[in-house]
């Protein structure tokens, strides 16, 4: 889930002004009661820097640990121990859509096959850090060329999409067209060793309004289902459709947008499914795009642990304390 970073600044001030830290008396919820963590010994999940290699690597002497790491992710990735993670749910930046206005960012590379190639490089990573049977969950989404604008306008129902940047069009393809991004991702770890076995549709019934006049408004996006190898984790009793039957390959999950920033990406019931599907209470999830903490929220609600990163600060900042009950869900 990603926030520019003005609303990062807007959800912590918010915070700051109403005083949204729960009261001592109340019992938490089962999601917010969380293993004591090993670097406040406090029950908080605490956000690590990566440049603090012993912390770093106490996470994993921790059978019950979970942590947020601070730094770029494919930097953080290489300095983990191998096969130590049993599945990965995650939504990278999307390419040309928003500027998150911090150094090292992914997504407004200056080609589309530049940014393709800058996730398959993180995802070689997921992929050594992963079990030999775990399980890559990734949610992408799809964009348009530019048609030559080096802006895109403010969007009265989304003001958060205006950008003073936007990639060129990439070579080979026409003003207005579709650009295919998550099926080239998805080709191109193939290509790599991963093995691709499910396309999911996520149907979103609540879907943004599209001002577009000369095509259908767009109301979904792709989730992935890829495995390290040919045998790999995956429990259908963990998770049935309607009547009892296997789980379908189209998912009709609402949008969910914060009160403080009206932001509407990656729902923690998108992310149950997968954490359900590919994993068992107690093992270890990753999300290298860890934006707000999403993954976190859902891996602690099934008693998971999880690691995280994030190259905001800003935003580590905001799933800190939302993991930690300071922020309304």
């Amino acid at each position: 889930m990603r926030l520019s970073g003005a609303e990062a600044q807007k959800v912590l001030s918010h915070k700051a002004a109403t005083g949204r830290r729960r009261p001592s008396k109340r019992s938490p919820p089962p999601h917010e009661s969380l293993t004591p963590n090993l670097f406040g010994n406090d029950g908080r999940v605490h956000r690590v820097d990566a440049s603090d290699p012993y912390s770093i690597s106490r996470i994993f002497e921790d059978s019950g640990t979970s942590a947020l790491i601070c730094g770029d992710t494919e930097s953080v990735l290489s300095k983990l121990p191998d096969g130590i993670f049993q599945s990965c749910v995650t939504s990278p930046p999307y390419w040309s859509l928003r500027d998150y206005n911090i150094p090292g960012q992914i997504g407004l590379e200056e080609s589309v096959f530049a940014y393709i190639k800058h996730l398959v490089n993180v995802f070689s990573q997921v992929r050594r850090v992963l079990k030999e049977d775990g399980t890559l969950w990734l949610n992408i989404g799809d964009s348009y060329t530019s048609g030559g604008r080096t802006w895109r306008a403010t969007d009265k129902k989304n003001p958060v999409r205006a950008m003073d940047v936007r990639p060129p069009t990439p070579e080979g393809l026409k003003p207005k067209d579709l650009i295919g991004v998550p099926w080239l991702l998805a080709f191109a770890l193939q290509k790599e060793g991963w093995y691709l076995r499910a396309d999911i549709i996520w149907n979103k019934p609540n879907c943004q309004p599209e001002s577009v006049k000369d095509r259908p408004t767009r109301c979904h996006e792709y989730i992935f289902l890829f495995s390290k190898s040919e045998h790999y984790r995956y429990d259908p009793r963990a998770l049935r459709g309607p009547n009892g039957r296997n789980v379908r390959t189209v998912w009709d999950i609402p949008t969910r947008p914060y009160p403080q920033a009206h932001f509407a990406t990656f729902p923690p019931a998108l992310v149950e499914p997968c954490i359900k599907l590919g994993s068992s209470p107690g093992e270890l999830i990753l999300d290298p795009f860890i934006g707000s903490g999403t993954t976190g929220l859902v891996a602690l609600k099934f008693n998971r642990r999880f690691v995280g990163i994030e190259l905001n600060p800003s935003y580590l900042q905001i799933a800190e304390h939302r993991l930690n009950g300071d922020l309304i869900r």
